[in-house]
């Protein structure tokens, strides 16, 4: 089951997605309070965010920012406004896809399926990770960039994994070493600076360049 949060001022129309997406076997809860969006989706971690353009307050343009922050959650924008600026601009602020109104329900729930079998695996976790338009596949640890599909090392995916799921936090050596070598006895350091060089080469390679920031004496951070 899949939990859907929806963020739509329209009582009705709220309350007709939430029917539908529940019909069909998943939880959905509506956003009570527009001035605490986050700290609400933060409660119900979602795996798929349903948001409209025209919202109190803040657009939902901020709103998706504000998430993107936090989480790699999909994203569909519905609005009527759907002239193709919004589009793009839906696109380029983290959406996964935009739905115009008005629409049929069925349709609706068609699209959420499509974004869900794309975005998780059978166990209903994300299979993906997303950062500065670099996706990290988590199936077949593979990075995609502008086109480019790069394959990378065991200890090279377990690096971006680490950081890209903790995007804007720094992630100490220490944690790093545990997470490539799982051991708990000592293991050179250096060891750690030649993986990380050779996989910023790497990344260079196919044009993200200072995608893996250091602070020295402490660790590794992307933001």
């Amino acid at each position: 089951m899949y939990k859907i949060f929806i963020i739509e001022d329209d009582g009705a129309m709220a309350a007709a997605m939430q029917k539908q997406i529940i019909s069909w076997g998943n939880d959905a809860r509506c956003v009570k309070d527009f001035h605490n969006i986050i700290e609400e989706f933060t409660a119900f971690q979602p795996h798929l965010v349903l948001i409209d353009i025209t919202l109190p307050f803040f657009n939902g343009y901020y709103w998706c920012s504000e998430i993107r922050k936090l989480s790699n959650v999909p994203v569909i924008f519905i609005s009527s406004a759907s002239e193709k600026m919004n589009i793009v601009m839906a696109m380029n602020i983290g959406g996964d896809d935009f739905i115009s109104k008005p629409f049929d329900l069925d349709v609706l729930t068609a699209k959420i399926s499509a974004v869900l079998r794309r975005c998780y695996d059978l166990n209903g976790q994300l299979s993906v990770l997303e950062h500065r338009g670099a996706i990290l596949n988590l199936n077949d640890t593979t990075l995609t960039y502008n086109g480019e599909r790069l394959e990378l090392t065991r200890n090279d995916f377990r690096i971006l994994q680490a950081l890209m799921q903790n995007k804007g936090k720094l992630v100490s050596r220490e944690t790093l070493m545990m997470k490539l070598w799982e051991i708990d006895c000592y293991v050179e350091e250096n060891t750690l600076t030649v993986n990380i060089n050779r996989l910023r080469r790497k990344l260079e390679s196919i044009g993200l360049n200072d995608f893996i920031k250091t602070k020295v004496g402490s660790g590794y951070i992307i933001e």
